[in-house]
């Protein structure tokens, strides 16, 4: 008897020693896998892209416009190079149009050949090839054009104030002082545009819509936004007694921010055009610019070492603020969208599971499972980036909203609908005679679902829930939109002051990597616990 006891003692420790030797190992594979990922995420990229040869770019080279055709152009989406150059797409030679969101952007696909040329405004040309020394600007100019400010057609009143603002700021030389400030051979140790002492703010704010990425107008400097639009709006808004708001979104949506009311004014370099007039209207011109085109010199600008881009990434200018800034814009807007569509999921849930369960159940059960069924359809039928535009500029049309309550709506809102998928999949696989087992016993309908039915169904959708709130923190990259700065929006400033894609990307994509995993382990414990009670 106490032989057999000891084998068996034995053999259970021998299985105990066997199970946590392979949980280290397990764990260790864990790791290894990730450190293994993200050295190939940070690393393998600096080897990619094969640069084409001098003479391949001699053979196929850009020298004036009438060399456009047949190419393939980069913009930057709504602006006057993109109306421009869009007379060329479709011709018979095959030209083509690619249309990116911001200039830098562009830049980036002409620095690794994925594009031949980039047209867009002299003075953020200019700024690019400064830190692009593989770049050059043709000397043909492809358009003039006059820069103003862009203001409601509802809105005449301000605008004759704004002109007015204008002409002063002309004759005094303040305009000329701002434009000289940013523009020229010698712009270091210019003071920039200071307001005066004894400047008033009684008349209210000054909403201005500009994307901060048009440097020298607009441009983030030590985590201020800065530039020639930046220090005019700022003089004009010490003309009329107001105080300036600057909101940052995505250039080809800032006509719509100041037709809906959601800013007074656009500033961003915008040159008034007979389409544009259409929509909105402009102030008298402060400056005149040209449109240029950008092209590979043909040389290789010397390669900066991991180190050096990682010091201008983030050390330099405190680049690295941003990161934390728009991590917890993330953070809270999936932290309260997710708190709306669990509440507002789960009534979906029930209301959808009780007309199903009692057959008609009523008028009011009736109208509330339409309701659900059109809620639904409309949630999950329709981009989550057009919901949150439409939440914005439309639903919120009338009124000033801060942006986090309307990016905070727009996805608890499209997670509800999720969400309550997924907890009616957990209800609907719950056997129904537990349902009836807790009616006999003298429950009410709710009851019963309340302390039999839904502790069973959450266990069941949990994984489901889990996958919809990680899809959330990573819809959430899509409200720089509505002027909202969140962890990718972070990442495209960076990437927008440096000209350096891979670090900031990269390191944001670790940032959403760490936070996922973190919120898979909590859930994965939880499961655990869940599978200990029911046991």
């Amino acid at each position: 008897m106490y032989e057999r006891r000891a084998e068996l003692d034995s053999a259970k420790r021998e299985m105990t020693h066997f199970l946590r030797t392979q949980k280290v190992k397990r764990k260790y594979f864990k790791y290894m896998l990730f450190f293994s990922v993200l050295g190939l995420i940070i690393f393998f990229p600096t080897g990619c892209g094969k640069a084409q040869s001098d003479e391949t770019l001699q053979s196929d080279s850009i020298t004036c416009v009438n060399d456009l055709t047949g190419k393939n152009i980069g913009v930057q989406i709504g602006t006057i190079g993109d109306t421009y150059a869009s007379d060329y797409e479709g011709d018979e030679a095959g030209t083509r149009i690619t249309r990116f969101n911001k200039g830098a952007d562009a830049v980036q696909a002409l620095k690794q050949n994925k594009i031949d040329c980039v047209i867009i405004d002299e003075q953020p040309a200019k700024s690019f090839i400064n830190k692009n020394k593989e770049l050059v600007i043709l000397e043909e100019e492809f358009a003039i054009e006059d820069y103003a400010i862009c203001i409601s057609k509802e809105n005449t009143e301000l605008k004759n104030k704004i002109n007015k603002a204008l002409n002063e700021l002309k004759e005094d030389g303040t305009l000329a002082d701002i434009i000289n400030n940013y523009i020229g051979d010698d712009t270091k140790g210019k003071t920039p545009y200071v307001s005066p002492e004894d400047t008033t703010r009684e008349n209210g704010t000054l909403t201005m819509a500009t994307n901060v990425a048009f440097p020298p107008y607009e441009y983030y400097e030590n985590g201020v936004a800065t530039g020639i639009d930046v220090d005019l709006s700022q003089a004009v808004a010490d003309k009329l007694g107001m105080e300036l708001v600057i909101s940052d979104i995505e250039f080809d949506s800032i006509i719509i921010a100041v037709q809906t009311g959601k800013a007074d004014i656009g500033v961003a370099g915008m040159t008034v055009t007979e389409d544009r007039l259409k929509n909105i209207d402009f102030t008298d011109s402060y400056t005149t610019s040209k449109q240029v085109i950008i092209v590979n010199s043909g040389t290789s600008a010397a390669k900066m070492s991991f180190k050096d881009r990682l010091y201008q990434s983030f050390i330099e200018d405190a680049r690295w603020k941003y990161i934390p800034r728009g991590l917890k814009n993330t953070i809270m807007i999936t932290l309260f969208a997710g708190m709306i569509g669990i509440i507002l999921g789960f009534l979906l849930a029930v209301i959808r599971v009780a007309h199903d369960r009692n057959g008609e159940g009523g008028v009011v059960l009736n109208i509330f499972n339409t309701f659900a069924r059109i809620y639904l359809t409309v949630f999950r039928g329709t981009p989550v980036m057009v919901q949150l535009l439409i939440m914005y500029y439309i639903v919120f049309a009338a009124m000033k909203v801060d942006p986090v309550i309307a990016a905070v709506l727009a996805f608890g809102l499209n997670s509800a609908a999720y969400v309550a998928e997924a907890v009616r999949a957990g209800i609907i696989s719950i056997e129904i005679g537990q349902f009836e087992a807790g009616r006999s016993l003298g429950f009410t309908y709710g009851q019963t679902m309340w302390h039999i039915i839904m502790p069973q169904a959450i266990k069941n959708s949990l994984p489901a829930m889990c996958n919809e709130f990680i899809s959330l923190l990573k819809e959430s990259s899509i409200v720089g939109y509505i002027g909202l700065v969140d962890l990718t929006k972070a990442g495209d400033i960076i990437r927008s002051n440096t000209y350096e894609a891979m670090i900031p990307l990269c390191s944001v994509a670790l940032v959403y990597l760490v936070i996922v995993m973190v919120m898979t382990a909590g859930v994965s414990r939880l499961e655990r616990r869940l599978k200990k009670d029911v046991r």
